[in-house]
């Protein structure tokens, strides 16, 4: 890895100031509390520290619109450390993704209200879309029709639309949300219907595009942040589990296991990291990287908790580890913003790589 995307002396505080306050606010046992009560969006309390007690839900926004302005790498160290407690807030959805849409748009006061925390936003998309969405039909102002599987839109005070003509904005309220079920709790799902909903021009249909690359390189990085925990928790539990009078974690075959997943976790950092600094500074290799991360990330982050769950032996396999909420995160995230097999499909044609005839 070249010297330019290893982390910064700032980065590497920001990374250690979001720990700390994840360690101290969202405990795995909040999480799994969280999950069980089954009818939040989001968990409200975590969401005010970390959007306005850290100040976090404004770092992509122009300080002239009351953010901090920050870079690319520092909201994707955010959001690793988010994915590394499989937080149940929709900071990815809002402070990233919409926000990204929001600022390619003409219309910056919605901006401010993102970066203050009081209103969140989501991109009215299904959560596994990779491509150009469908269209809904507006006019006069309103907009009808439907959109399944929207990841955060639940609670979502703000939801951008694609229309026809432009991505519109339109008031949360006056979409009927229904929520569906979904692998994972900690992020649910929603299918939204407008009738004759108000809505208003925010951007171009060229924000779509841009803001679902973002999408997909930035759930690369909480990917790594996923996996990184998994393998940390099950290191650690191999240390102390003893059998036959030895530790686990002594014994060959998990050694040599464990240390294949440490070469993939690695090795998907790398590649994601260049993929965010190449989305920092505009490179031509944008949305290659950003297939790439995504196939990376979703590959390791699946493996990562399957191994964890399999290494904490019975344990693992119970509601009462936390375990299972980050399986259930990979697998959702795997084919959030495109599978693998979709994002080895679209890296094809980026490359100019033939079809092979069937």
């Amino acid at each position: 890895m070249s010297d330019e995307l290893l982390e910064s002396a700032d980065e590497r505080e920001l990374r250690s100031g979001v720990r700390e306050m994840l360690s101290a606010e969202c405990p795995w046992q909040s999480v799994l509390a969280f999950v069980s009560g089954g009818g939040d969006a989001f968990d409200p309390k975590l969401w005010r520290t970390v959007a306005t007690g850290m100040g976090l839900a404004g770092l992509l926004v122009p300080e002239a619109q009351g953010g901090s302005g920050a870079q690319w790498r520092a909201a994707a160290v955010v959001v690793e450390e988010l994915g590394r407690a499989v937080a149940p807030v929709p900071y990815l959805s809002s402070a990233v993704v919409a926000t990204t849409a929001l600022g390619l748009g003409e219309e910056p006061s919605l901006l401010g209200r993102l970066a203050s925390g009081e209103l969140t936003a989501a991109l009215a998309v299904p959560y596994g879309l990779w491509s150009a969405p469908r269209l809904l039909p507006v006019s006069a102002g309103v907009v009808n029709g439907t959109v399944r599987g929207v990841a955060d839109a639940l609670g979502a005070g703000l939801l951008l639309v694609p229309c026809e003509d432009g991505l519109y904005a339109v008031d949360g309220a006056a979409a009927r949300r229904t929520r569906v079920m979904s692998l994972d709790e900690t992020r649910p799902l929603c299918d939204l219907e407008f009738t004759a909903a108000p809505a208003r021009l925010v951007a171009s249909l060229s924000a779509v595009p841009c803001a679902l690359r973002v999408a997909a390189t930035l759930m690369a990085a909480e990917q790594v942040g996923l996996a990184s925990w998994c393998l940390d928790t099950t290191v650690a539990h191999l240390r102390s589990r003893l059998q036959f009078g030895r530790p686990v974690g002594s014994f060959q075959a998990l050694k040599h296991r464990l240390a294949d997943l440490w070469v993939e976790l690695t090795q998907a950092r790398s590649v994601v990291a260049y993929a965010v600094a190449d989305l920092a500074s505009g490179g031509d290799d944008a949305s290659v990287a950003a297939s790439l991360a995504k196939i990376v990330g979703s590959e390791v982050a699946v493996r990562a908790a399957e191994e964890c769950v399999q290494m904490h032996g019975g344990i693992g396999f119970t509601w009462e580890h936390p375990a299972h909420l980050y399986l259930k995160r990979a697998k959702a995230t795997s084919v959030a913003y495109g599978s693998p097999d979709r994002h080895r499909a679209r890296l094809a044609t980026l490359v100019d790589l033939p079809l092979e005839a069937s």
